[in-house]
């Protein structure tokens, strides 16, 4: 019979962050979860009465523009200025 031989992982001593955790803050995320509510309660608009109504003609579309225009945009775009930054450039 052959012999198995144990493979020993080779552990490094740096443990890389995940570059999810490093720019995503409360702030996104609070963001992203308002944008998928409001698009659910737009689709939900365009869902509701006759098919010409003005729930589903005027408001739902001008709802879902502003949520994939700006909402979901800002949510992985915006980032908060840090404190140490603005100290820095003052010395």
């Amino acid at each position: 019979m052959t012999k198995v031989k144990k493979r020993t992982a080779i552990k490094s001593s740096k443990k890389l962050p995940s570059p999810f955790s490093i720019y995503w803050e409360k702030n996104n995320y609070i963001l992203l979860i308002v944008g998928i509510v409001i698009t659910i309660i737009g689709y939900y608009l365009m869902s509701v009465g006759p098919w010409n109504s003005n729930e589903s003609l005027v408001y739902s579309p001008i709802i879902l523009f502003v949520v994939y225009v700006i909402i979901f945009p800002l949510a992985i775009i915006y980032r908060k200025k840090r404190q140490q930054s603005t100290e820095d450039n003052k010395q």
